[in-house]
């Protein structure tokens, strides 16, 4: 399922409108189990943007496991560089993954971390944690609108 989507600073828009002069970007929505649970209507818009945002952190906060050299560019001191390094950035996205995680409750966090970080689809899901068949959907629902409290989406 590929759709072409503007691109800006943050990502891929959600929408499907590309203008003209707009760069753009071909997206393949059957990607992750949580698009694809979004893209046929099983997860709300507010859900999807949730996992979205602690995938992000779980990504920027850089826990998984790491199979290759870091080519990260060394920060010089004489840059002007006023924001956050490369450490403080990591380590501030390790802080607000723990706190979403840590608001969705200890039962929820396994399902969330499944099929939202290690990109584990539900069946696979469901069985590992020896839950019944199709259980993973409503636990999952109600994590992602636990999670999508913690981060104050409306």
């Amino acid at each position: 399922m590929l759709a072409t989507r503007e691109l800006t600073p943050e990502g891929p828009r959600r929408s499907a409108t590309c203008g003209p002069r707009t760069r753009s970007v071909t997206v393949n929505l059957a990607e992750s189990p949580l698009t694809w649970l979004h893209a046929r209507g099983h997860l709300t818009d507010r859900q999807f943007d949730a996992g979205e945002r602690l995938r992000a952190d779980f990504e920027r906060a850089q826990l998984s496991p790491s199979i290759t050299m870091r080519w990260d560019a060394v920060r010089i001191s004489s840059t002007g560089d006023r924001g956050l390094n490369a450490s403080e950035r990591q380590l501030a996205a390790r802080q607000r993954f723990d706190a979403a995680v840590a608001e969705a409750g200890k039962g929820l966090s396994d399902i969330l971390w499944r099929v939202v970080c290690a990109g584990e689809g539900l069946p696979a899901a469901e069985k590992t944690l020896d839950w019944p068949a199709r259980s993973g959907k409503l636990v999952l629902r109600i994590a992602l609108d636990r999670v999508a409290d913690h981060y104050r989406m409306v």
